[in-house]
């Protein structure tokens, strides 16, 4: 045991004797082990970060929320010009099923819309994501109020002018000024700030954030402009109640709304049902892909980084034939020689592998205070890395190993002399 820790010894110091006297040499051969690292680092610390964030996004959502609509949100075996003739769901549908379906423990009316301006006195706040709504949707996307209050069910069934704002369109109003009780201006009518949701930062998921939201009761949007406005798009997002299966509900639902619209049996919905956790599945899908082709991407600078440290190595074989020779003179073993070139190989892969993660850590610090989007390079990544490089600096050497270990002593003096 003591040899071989005298061997790793050595082997270190051989290995840090290459890189201080052949600098260029050495900086050149790491160089493919140090972007195949970083590359594959990076896109793991990525997808990892972004896989986070969505799952964070989506902590305070069932799962098996399903949301009814005209179009899917998701690949559909319905032609595109059928899917065109849908009808938009209504108010009174979802009246209908709020009452018919038993299964379902919240249900709420929303209709997706273009953004506005908020005004308060000579302030004003653009492109924010309106978000008319019916009361239920706090219970359900358990919204998080930091003051106020979120409207009431009268509130929202009258279409009162009531508002709740998310976090940045406070500030950019109100500085520091409490906004509950507050009136602004939207769609040229007064609102009156009800509430402020909590910060929640930048979304995941390609959606407005509801830092820069403004919601308040759909049946105020539906009596200033009807139903049947172009920039109006209606949906009814339902929630199962505890200890139902969200496929079952599905099928309730869409068999009340069939029966409602008098679909007759054998022809197709003209609805669309999605339920979020199929499209959970279908993110974490993509997040695969994702992880794949940087694998993919990244093996190709670890293959020119293993071909690096293969070559070095052949030249310090080259370069200690006349040591090799003396060591086996003195009675060193082929296996000693063997892995005092494979440890020098390793040591050298990793010291590549651990610039390379020391670089994305940089950079990691560096997007998480620029983007405001918490980039994190874990533990688990870390040791992907390392072992990785390490595997690197094993197959790499293993060839000029050998060759080492089989030099005869005689001729390796004579040809080092």
């Amino acid at each position: 045991m003591l040899l071989y820790f005298r061997l790793l010894r050595e082997s270190l110091s051989f290995a840090l004797n290459a890189l201080t006297n052949n600098k260029l040499r050495t900086f050149l051969s790491l160089l493919g082990v140090t972007i195949g690292i970083f590359s594959i680092i990076a896109v793991l610390a990525a997808v990892d970060s972004l896989d986070r964030k969505i799952k964070s996004d989506l902590s305070d959502v069932d799962v098996n929320t399903m949301y009814l609509k005209r179009f899917s949100f998701g690949p559909s075996e319905i032609p595109r010009w059928k899917r065109e003739q849908f009808p938009n769901v209504t108010y009174d549908e979802y009246q209908y099923l709020k009452d018919a379906v038993k299964s379902a423990e919240y249900m709420a009316y929303q209709i997706f819309t273009k953004s506005e301006t908020a005004r308060y006195e000579d302030k004003s706040a653009t492109n924010l994501n309106a978000v008319p709504v019916s009361y239920e949707f706090a219970d359900i996307q358990k919204l998080k109020i930091a003051n106020g209050r979120f409207y009431n069910e009268s509130e929202s069934n009258s279409g009162a002018p009531v508002v709740v704002i998310g976090y940045e369109v406070a500030k950019t109003l109100f500085g520091d000024e409490n906004p509950v009780e507050k009136k602004i201006r939207l769609y040229g009518q007064r609102f009156t700030v009800i509430g402020v949701l909590e910060k929640v930062g930048n979304s995941s998921l390609g959606m407005p954030s509801n830092d820069l939201a403004v919601i308040f009761p759909v049946n105020f949007l539906r009596r200033l402009y009807g139903d049947s406005y172009d920039f109006m798009t209606p949906i009814i997002i339902i929630k199962p109640a505890p200890g139902e299966e969200a496929e079952a509900v599905k099928a309730e639902v869409a068999q009340k709304l069939r029966n409602y619209r008098g679909i007759k049996a054998g022809e197709i919905d003209n609805f669309m049902i999605d339920i979020l956790s199929g499209f959970t599945e279908f993110i974490d899908q993509i997040i695969g892909q994702m992880n794949v082709i940087g694998w993919i991407i990244s093996g190709f600078s670890l293959l020119v980084g293993g071909f690096g440290i293969a070559n070095i190595m052949f030249v310090s074989v080259k370069e200690r034939t006349n040591l090799i020779g003396i060591q086996k003179a003195l009675g060193a073993k082929n296996k000693f020689i063997l892995f005092q070139f494979l440890f020098e190989a390793v040591i050298l892969s990793v010291i590549g592998g651990l610039i390379g993660m020391v670089l994305v850590w940089l950079i990691t610090l560096v997007l998480t205070q620029v983007l405001e989007f918490e980039f994190v390079l874990s533990f688990w990544n870390m040791i992907i890395g390392t072992s990785l490089a390490a595997f690197i600096g094993l197959i790499s050497g293993i060839l000029p190993a050998i060759s080492a270990s089989k030099l005869d002593p005689v001729e390796a003096i004579r040809s080092g002399m």
